[in-house]
């Protein structure tokens, strides 16, 4: 009987001269540590040099526009959104991050009188713009006609949802979609509230558009 094996199970053959093309495992892992770790991409690991991980420094832009009557000018990163421009540079908190992703309306404002979600809006993009917040509705000491509507009418529970249930409002108003309780939530729908006040905050925003 021959002891021969077959071709494919025969062992590759290898030189003194001749180095094996694919690395070792223990090669592979020793290079891998050297380079300062490797990232796990489908279930294999991928060697990354180490300039990889170092990211470059992200541009940025000059922007000039008027937030709630005021004249702003700062530099911000390319990417950030209004909302982190005016909670984090500009200190107006009142505008809540809540979803984040456009769906809850809790970050409202008017941009040139039309309501926008500020985390939806690159800041870069507001070059002369004219911004408005909850912040900017009263007059000194006296509120906006919505904002005393909501708390006459007891429009909020938790608060949180508040200012940009008043801000869309405001809009709304200004939009001329308030013409029934119908119609001011189907214009109202982007703006959720948790707590369920929905039927108050119709009541308010109506109350104060019949009194324009």
């Amino acid at each position: 009987m021959s002891t021969q094996l077959p071709e494919s199970a025969a062992p590759p053959p290898t030189g003194a001269g001749e180095s094996s093309v694919a690395p070792s495992r223990r090669t592979f892992i020793a290079t891998s540590a050297a380079v300062g770790g490797a990232v796990v991409a489908g279930g294999a690991f991928i060697s990354l040099p180490e300039e990889a991980g170092a990211a470059g420094a992200s541009p940025s832009s000059r922007v000039a526009l008027t937030v709630n009557g005021t004249r702003r000018t700062v530099t911000v990163d390319n990417r950030t959104s209004l909302l982190d421009l005016l909670r984090e540079h500009l200190g107006l908190t009142g505008s809540k991050k809540g979803c984040n992703a456009g769906a809850c309306g809790a970050c409202t404002v008017l941009v040139d009188g039309q309501r926008h979600n500020a985390c939806l809006t690159l800041a870069v993009r507001l070059e002369g713009a004219e911004v408005t917040t909850i912040e900017g509705l009263a007059d000194g000491d006296q509120l906006h006609p919505l904002q005393q509507a909501f708390i006459d009418e007891d429009a909020f529970q938790c608060g949180y949802c508040t200012p940009g249930q008043i801000v869309s409002g405001v809009g709304c108003i200004q939009e001329g979609h308030t013409g029934s309780p119908e119609e001011i939530r189907e214009w109202m729908s982007g703006n959720i509230c948790r707590c369920g006040c929905y039927v108050k905050i119709v009541r308010a925003v109506e109350q104060t558009a019949a009194r324009k």
